[in-house]
């Protein structure tokens, strides 16, 4: 942690003991995933598989809110097609109160 922080930053015992409880759990996670291969011997690419979701969570939080974005666009166009065709394609004979948006 002192080598990714600021110089001037001190660490409590409590972030240290809290730190390493979530390492830990971290590691846990990551060898129950290995443990789901069927083989004796972990391979690099069972790690590298393993760690992804740890090594690549910026990425995944950016794909995540382009798809977000893509799906509210998605919502737009069908928002705005609805009210086309609320607007454009009335039947004279029924009543509004019957739509079925």
């Amino acid at each position: 942690m002192k080598k990714n922080l600021d110089k001037d930053k001190m660490i409590r015992e409590r972030v240290k003991v809290e730190m390493n409880k979530f390492l830990g759990e971290v590691l846990e996670r990551v060898c129950e995933q290995l443990n789901d291969y069927p083989y004796t011997t972990i391979e690099y690419e069972m790690l590298k598989e393993s760690i992804y979701p740890y090594t690549n969570i910026k990425r995944i939080n950016e794909e995540k809110l382009r798809i977000l974005k893509h799906l509210e666009a998605i919502k737009a166009d069908c928002d705005a097609l609805t009210m086309d065709v609320k607007k454009s394609l009335k039947l004279k004979d029924v009543d509004e109160s019957d739509e079925i948006f």
